[in-house]
Order: structure tokens, then sequence, then C-alpha cells
């Protein structure tokens, strides 16, 4: 007869096999190999699904092209790469995404670091500047480009009064329409764009650096040139490599913003190669030839993110201090190099400095031992009010385009037509808000960004979380490379999937859909948020979920009750950045819905417009309500946004 089981009887009695079992299961995968299952499960699913098997579909498919008696695809090998080569479209936009980078990369670094250094210093409203100046990184992309538009316009713009009156330009200019403008007109709004971005991670690596180091410096006779060179530099290493290189893979695979100011024009002046595939790709539903217009720049995607894997990888960081092996030891060589480019670009601005100095003693008065008379008081103001002189215009430059957007959503038609009253309503009107309300649907596509946005941002936030924990507190076979895969998918560039995506979800019957939306942004999402959010928790002490566990609780229960509630500022940074970034989002809102019903707003605003003509009071006052959200969540948690993304580029 069988004993009862109860709550009193002896527990099992696991057989060596099973225990001899478990013990090597745990040798090949790892001791936490079953829970850390659960947690990363889906990370994986999406990664697999949706950034991987869409990538190697994308190879494949750039290796096809469409039978136009079959209407099906065909196998042509490398033909559609080869025949880019003869491609002068192809060359062209190559040519126009190098120089638009470049440019975009150098005036971003100079203006960027310069803001960082005045805002790192003794400031009137410190905070508050730093605020205004991270303001264009939070505006929706389509917001910025109809405003830059708008401020371009030949003749309703307010650049050209602004020259004119200046002296500056003798006539209204064509900003957007000749060839040899448009490009700087692009560029010079993604730099406005990309300011903050720098500026951010910058100002983070300078509050790093001791300033203790520059007091020394100074005190052995070193000029501020001197000391930016030899120390803030230096100082700045690390930060500078992640920053620029980050930048280089976003600038280089800009879409939405040049698409929408220019459409590539005019005669293809600012066609990028990603505006290419799109129109070879989703236009001309050629997708092999697409596929391969976007993955021709796939070889230096991959030795940028090669690079920033290594940089930013925290179990490499270690290393590349250390001249191991070829890729350090090439570093190094670019460091040795790039430091004689340093040298012979700040001998000019050293000398300038010692003659600054000379200048500086000849008005300043100064007793005979050379010393300057003014007191630390006055050297101070001084100090101050050249700073606050340097950075006016840089605050001028940020803020315009937020004053335009304001007072053109205020105008009448009649207005902004007429060109009167170009600086200030009169009268103020609300016409624009009940027209936009009343005549168009934008309550519509109001609600379907909140929609989408929403559902995006709580799915990508729950998967990221679990993954997050797994990698820091788990031990098991994968870990590392899993860590390596996601930055990596971090880094990789929207250009290169929007393609294959589109093909999937078609194939899935959901394309044109809500679904269509919340599926493909967690591609885009949960990579950053899972690197911010393993960055803090490795920052909590293991010791508090050890006392847990001691105490009876699992995994589960110590990671929902301990470590989750330690870790609420990152986990409010992330949420905020995953619904920043999925209520601007363009390229796949644009490809995936086609429908006016199911439009979200970055998409819907640009059929404000019909064919040339632009209802700018209609047009600014839907920007404005659209970056309302955005910028009523950045002044309510500014800190928790700065903090997770200098937690998750800037700390190695």
């Amino acid at each position: 007869m069988e004993k009862p089981v109860g709550l009193n009887a002896a527990p099992p009695i696991l057989r060596p096999s099973t225990t001899k079992r478990t013990r090597r299961l745990e040798m090949i995968f790892g001791r936490d190999w079953k829970i850390a299952t659960f947690f990363i499960m889906p990370l994986v699913i999406i990664m697999a699904g949706l950034i991987l098997w869409p990538f190697i579909n994308a190879i494949l498919l750039s290796l096809t092209t469409r039978s136009v008696v079959t209407r099906t695809e065909q196998y042509v090998g490398l033909k559609n790469y080869a025949n880019l080569l003869h491609d002068s479209d192809f060359l062209s936009a190559v040519g126009n995404t190098l120089v638009f980078t470049l440019a975009s990369l150098a005036v971003k670094f100079v203006v960027g670091m310069g803001i960082a250094l005045l805002l790192n210093s003794k400031l009137l409203f410190r905070n508050v500047l730093t605020g205004l100046m991270l303001l264009p990184w939070i505006v929706p992309e389509v917001v910025t480009a109809l405003t830059w538009r708008s401020i371009y316009d030949p003749i309703f713009g307010g650049l050209n009064p602004i020259l004119l009156q200046l002296g500056i330009i003798h006539r209204p200019v064509a900003w957007l329409a000749e060839p040899g403008l448009a490009m700087a007109s692009v560029i010079a709004v993604n730099v406005w764009k990309g300011i903050p971005f720098y500026t951010i991670l910058l100002l983070a690596g300078l509050k790093a650096i001791e300033r203790e180091q520059h007091e020394a410096a100074e005190v052995d006779g070193a000029s501020v040139v001197q000391r930016f060179r030899h120390i803030t530099l230096p100082g700045l290493r690390y930060v500078i490599i992640v920053t620029v290189l980050l930048s280089f893979i976003s600038t280089f695979n800009t879409f939405g913003l040049v698409y929408l100011m220019t459409g590539g024009g005019p005669g293809g002046a600012t066609r990028l190669f990603s505006i290419l595939a799109y129109e070879k790709a989703i236009i001309g539903l050629r997708f092999g030839p697409g596929a391969a217009t976007a993955f021709a720049m796939a070889p230096i995607m991959a030795v940028i993110i090669f690079i920033l894997a290594r940089v930013m990888n925290p179990d490499q960081s270690v290393q590349i201090a250390k001249p191991k092996n070829i890729f350090n030891r090439l570093s190094g060589w670019i460091g040795h190099g790039f430091s004689l480019v340093l040298d012979v670009i700040f001998w000019p601005a050293e000398q300038l400095s010692k003659l600054f100095e000379r200048i500086s003693k000849a008005v300043i008065p100064v007793d005979k031992a050379g010393r300057s008379r003014l007191s630390r008081t006055q050297r101070e103001r001084v100090g101050l009010g050249t700073r606050m002189v340097l950075l006016l215009p840089m605050l001028i430059f940020v803020l315009f385009p937020f004053y335009w957007i304001f007072i053109t959503s205020f105008k009448t038609d009649l207005q902004i037509q007429r060109f009167t009253s170009i600086y200030w309503p009169q009268p103020w009107t609300f016409d624009q808000y009940q027209s936009l309300i009343n005549n168009t649907p934008f309550l519509i596509w109001f609600r379907n960004t909140v929609i989408v946005a929403v559902s995006s941002t709580a799915i990508s936030v729950l998967v990221a979380a679990l993954a997050a924990y797994a990698l820091a507190r788990l031990k098991f076979t994968g870990g590392r490379l899993l860590t390596t895969l996601l930055l990596v998918s971090y880094l990789l560039p929207g250009s290169l999937l929007f393609i294959p995506l589109y093909r999937i979800l078609t194939d899935l019957h959901i394309i044109n859909s809500y679904a269509a939306l919340i599926a493909t942004y967690p591609t885009f999402l949960i990579p950053f948020a899972t690197w911010v959010m393993l960055g803090y928790f490795r920052s909590i002490p293991v010791e508090l979920e050890e006392a847990a566990l001691i105490d009876g609780a699992n995994r589960l229960t110590a990671f929902w009750r301990i470590t989750l509630p330690l870790a609420a500022p990152a986990l409010l940074s992330v949420t905020l950045f995953a619904f920043t970034n999925a209520w601007n989002e363009f390229l796949f809102a644009f490809v995936f819905i086609t429908s006016d019903n199911l439009k979200t707003l970055p998409v819907g605003l640009q059929l404000l417009v019909f064919g040339d003509i632009y209802p700018w009071g209609r047009l600014m006052a839907a920007s404005l309500l659209m970056a309302i959200p955005v910028v009523c969540v950045y002044i309510y948690a500014q800190r928790y946004l700065v903090e997770g993304i200098t937690a998750g580029s800037v700390k190695g």
C-alpha cells in the first residue's frame, strides 16, 4: 500500500543519475541556465525574429531581382552590387552621404564641445540653460523638418528677412531649391538637432575630470588652450570616441530629416543612400536592388560597430589600454596620428591665446609684479560676462525655431501670406488650431500615436528589464555573446532592416496595422533600454539579493521586490527614452502604414501639405501640439533622461 503524500511527507530523494545530469547541464549551460531562460527568452525571440532574421533576409534579398514576366524574385548573385559600381545615382548618393556625415560631425563636435565647456563652468541659471540647450534632441523629427522648412521658405520664411536686415544677403534666397545651398541647409538642421547629444555626453565626461588637475596646470603657467589640449582632451578620450562613432552611425543613416525637407532634391543634390534605397525598394518595388543599395554601405557600418563594441563592452574596456593584439596596436597608431594632428591644429590656437593674454595685460591694469589689479570678484564677473556672451549666439540658434513655431501657429493665413507681422502675431488668433482639430484627422493621428507609443514602450521596458537582470546577475553560457549582440543590434541602422521587415510583415498579413508598428518598434527600443538597465543593475550591491535568497526568496521574487525598486531611476529613464523615440519615429511608420486612418503623427503631418502648397499656420500648430507631450515628459523628468543616456553611452 502506497503512503499518502502530504505536507509532512519526506522530500523526494534525488537519484545519483539525476544529480549527475543536473551537474552536467550546469557545466554546459551555466549554473543559472534554467531561470536565465525565463528572463532572456523574450529578448532572444525578438532579436532572432525581428532583427537577425530580417538582417539575413535582407542579405539574401540583395542577391535577387524581380522578374517582370513571372513577378517573382530570381537569384542573380552579386549582380545588384556590381550594377551599383556603374550607377550614377548610387555614386552620387554615396558622395552626398559622406559630405553630409563628415561636415555634420565636424560642426557638431566643435559646437557641442564649446557648449559643454561653457555649461561646465560658472554660469547664471546654469541648470536652466542646460535644459534649454537640450531641447532640440526631444523635438520630433517631423517637427524639426517642417519648422526649418518654414524658416527656410524664400517667401514666407523668417531667415531671409533677418539676413536682409543684417545686410548679409541682398535678395531672398531659395535655400532648399538651389543645389549649391540645399546640402549646407540640411547640414545646418542636422547640426541643430544633434548638438544636444554631444553636449550631454561631453558634459558628463567633463564633470568626471578632476578640477585639481586644471588648477595645478594653471599654477605651472599653462594657458587655457594648453590645459584643454593636454588635460581635457585626454580625459575625454573614451567619451569622444563613443560620442563621435554613435553620431556617425545615426548621421550616416539619416532618412526622415532630409527626406521631409527636400525629398532628396533638388536634382538629387541631397539624395542620401538611405533615400535612394527607399526609392528603389518601396516606390519602385525593386526589393533586390534596394536591399543591395542599403547593404553596400554595410562594410563601413561593420567597422564602426566593431570598434564601438570593443570600446563599450565592459569586459573589453580594461584591455583597450594594453596593446596586445592588432586591433589595439592599430588603435595606438591612430591615437598617435590623431595627437600629431591635434598638435598642428592647436599650435595656432596657442599662439592666439598668448596674443590674447598680452592684449589683456595691456587693457587690464596690472601692478609692478605683472598681476592684475582687479579683485577676485571683478575677475569672476568679467569671466562670467564673457562666457554668457559666448553662449548667447548658440542659445539664439537653439531657441529661434521654437519661437518661430509658436508665433506662426497664432497667425492668420492672411498675415503669413502678406508677410506682415513677421516676428509677432497681430492679431493673435486660434484659427489655425480650430482648423486643425475640426478639418483634419489630427485627433485620429494623435490617438494612433498614443496607442503605438504606449504599447511598444510597455513591451520594450518589460523585456529590457528581464534581460538586463539576467545578463547582470545570472551565470549562463552565452551571456557575454548576447551582451555584444545586444550592442550590435542597438547600433544596427533601420535603413538596413525596413526593406526585409516590410516583406515579412506583408507575409504575416499585419502590414498596415497597429501590430506592424508595435511589433517592429521594440527592435530599436529594446537594445538601448537593456544596455542602460544592465549598467544600472551592475551598480546595485549583489549582497541585497543574496540576503533575500537566504531568507527563502527565489530569483524572480528577489528581482521583483529588491532589485527592480532600487533600479527605479533607470527604469524611468528607459521608459522616457522609449516613449519619446516611439512617439517621434518616422521611417517604419512611413513605410509600413498606408491607411490614412492608421497613420501616426510624424507621418500624418505631411498629409497636410498639398503639392507645393504648405499651410504653414496649420503645420506649425500641429507641430506645437505634437511636441507638447514630449516636452512635458522631458521637463518632468529631465534629470533621469539625461542620466539614462549617459549611463548607456558613457560608462564603460
